[in-house]
């Protein structure tokens, strides 16, 4: 049997990523937080996420039990698999999975820093700090009625880079969480105009919309009162500075992209 492992902190987007990384290198069967996932489906287990505590939940997650972990092997030997993809948070742990389900050693190892870029994960993390979001790579038809209260959303269709569908998810929000913060719109437009706030050349800021699904971004029209000769693009530059530092300070979001839209603008003598 070939195996690969994805490993990476918790909250970074392995499960989000996992059906892409399957597709691509021709991976059939997934092992995430206590699920054995085949062909796009859970086939056996029971999820790591619908546990009360958060050691309840390791311990499902690397098949601490023994009733759990037979219950997969049986169906890895009945679906004859080849091809399989652990998740963990570390290579530690996807080696105690592979041990606890007799398939080691792992063939390949990847971490969820080679799979995406520093702004998505800290992106994902802070969904996952302050929403408490977790993401399941299953149809949301197959996530349990008996969990249904914990139910936040269905996720979304993955696609191939031929457009075609390679599996979904779905989104819950566990007990084992704990408390959380959110963080509403206005703040994070309010952070947007903070952050230009002493600015002589920023008259207003308008029209700001923050999105922070995937790559996270933020779009603003800004009024300016600049003197003749000022360059535009340098003060375009600084707002920039000052948006992207603001959010990597109050939020440790490291925003991927800022369009800037000059919206008025008023020239007065050198």
């Amino acid at each position: 049997m070939d195996v690969f492992a994805l490993y990476g902190p918790s909250g970074t987007g392995k499960s989000t990523n996992a059906l892409e990384l399957a597709h691509k290198y021709k991976i059939n069967a997934i092992i995430d937080d206590g699920l054995l996932i085949y062909n796009g489906r859970k086939v056996a287990g029971t999820s790591a996420k619908y546990e009360r505590t958060t050691v309840q939940a390791v311990k499902r997650a690397i098949f601490f039990y023994e009733d759990h972990a037979a219950e997969i092997k049986q169906a890895i030997r009945d679906f004859s698999i080849e091809r399989i993809l652990l998740l963990g948070t570390s290579q530690k742990m996807v080696n105690r999975i592979a041990d606890a389900l007799e398939i080691a050693p792992i063939t390949t190892y990847i971490s969820i820093e080679d799979i995406r870029s520093s702004s998505e994960i800290k992106a994902a993390l802070y969904t996952r700090r302050t929403s408490g979001k977790h993401v399941i790579p299953i149809p949301y038809i197959q996530v349990e009625q008996d969990f249904f209260r914990r139910l936040i959303a269905q996720g979304k269709k993955i696609f191939s880079s031929k457009k075609e569908i390679i599996g979904e998810t779905t989104i819950v929000q566990p007990d084992f969480g704990g408390g959380r913060m959110h963080v509403t719109e206005h703040v994070l437009r309010k952070l947007v105009m903070l952050s230009c706030n002493d600015m002589p050349e920023v008259e207003n800021i308008t029209k700001i919309s923050v999105t922070l699904n995937d790559l996270p971004s933020v779009s603003l029209e800004v009024y300016l009162n600049v003197k003749r000769g000022t360059s535009l693009p340098y003060v375009a530059q600084e707002i920039r500075h000052r948006v992207y530092n603001s959010y990597i300070q109050h939020l440790n979001i490291e925003l991927h992209k800022i369009h800037i839209h000059i919206g008025k603008l008023a020239m007065t003598g050198a």
